[in-house]
């Protein structure tokens, strides 16, 4: 198990489409991918989950990687946070 902490950096946090971004890319690994700022910790593979975390910019996450893909999921993930989600800022 891969356990990690990112800190939540675009302007609109863990909105909609960001959740969606998140769980869209979660399901595209075979392991399993949980999140949230404190346990007990969410199924980041659910857009519902995600969105009831709530999580605004400046929020740390912990993400919880277990499983075969879990190093390539770590990376994909931590990315998509960096990238701003592909939103810019």
């Amino acid at each position: 198990m891969i356990r990690v902490n990112i800190k939540v950096i675009n302007k609109l946090g863990l909105h909609a489409r960001a959740a969606t971004k998140l769980a869209s890319l979660a399901n595209r690994y075979s392991c399993s991918i949980h999140t949230g700022e404190k346990p007990p910790l969410v199924d980041a593979k659910s857009i519902m989950s995600l969105m009831l975390l709530a999580a605004n910019q400046g929020t740390d996450l912990i993400f919880e990687f277990d499983g075969p893909e879990q190093e390539k999921a770590q990376t994909a993930v931590k990315d998509l946070f960096g990238d701003y989600f592909g939103e810019g800022e």
